[in-house]
């Protein structure tokens, strides 16, 4: 019996030990769930300058077109622009661009070259996320010079037409983008007055170029 009791009078002691025994263990406090930051959404929006190059082949006009001038060469170059992306994903946006060019053919003693030439075009595009393919046209102008080399003679010109092309350039990152782009241009004819030859040009235009967007 006295088993009994001092069995029952242990287990009343434990009982009553065990929430100070319990508050006396280390607390397990609740952790943060950590943040996610997440990446923010592609947008063409925004100021960029870049860089480009490519080719160039054309037919001449007028007095080139007689003498059978085609001209071809290389070209590079810069540009400058702005977009805006709508909430539909339209993106309207404005370019400008100069180029540096070897532009040039010459038969039967006349050479045409063209050294320089630019842009300034509209452009507007639909964008899936960081790809945009776009249309673009306005104006252009080009440095032309048409030489005789049999009479050491030679005229230069600055043209003004128009342009109308278009392209696709896909976002890298949010800030680096690359494009490849054709144009048509039509500089029209113009009398290069000490050679006595009327003389144009039209160009197809391909090239391939970095943006950088601010």
């Amino acid at each position: 019996m006295n088993t009994i009791i001092r069995s029952g009078m242990a287990a009343a002691a434990l009982l009553v030990a065990a929430p100070a025994f319990a508050a006396d263990l280390p607390q397990a406090y609740p952790t943060k769930a950590p943040v996610v930051v997440a990446e923010p959404a592609f947008t063409w929006t925004g100021f960029y300058l870049g860089a480009n190059a490519g080719y160039a082949w054309g037919s001449g006009e007028g007095g080139a077109s007689t003498l059978g001038l085609d001209p071809d060469g290389f070209l590079g170059g810069g540009q400058i622009g702005v977009n805006y992306q709508f909430g539909n994903n339209v993106v309207l946006g404005a370019e400008a661009d100069f180029q540096g060019s070897d532009i040039k053919d010459d038969a039967y003693g006349y050479e045409s070259k063209m050294d320089y030439f630019g842009t300034v075009r509209a452009r507007l595009g639909y964008a899936f996320d960081n790809v945009l393919p776009y249309v673009t046209g306005g104006l252009a102008w080009g440095h032309n010079e048409v030489k005789n080399s049999n009479l050491g003679l030679s005229s230069d010109n600055t043209a003004v037409g128009w342009t109308v092309g278009g392209g696709v350039e896909y976002g890298l990152t949010n800030n680096w983008t690359v494009k490849a782009e054709y144009l048509y241009m039509d500089l029209g004819e113009d009398y290069y007055d000490s050679i006595g030859v009327k003389s144009g040009l039209t160009a197809n235009v391909v090239r391939a170029g970095i943006n950088y967007k601010f």
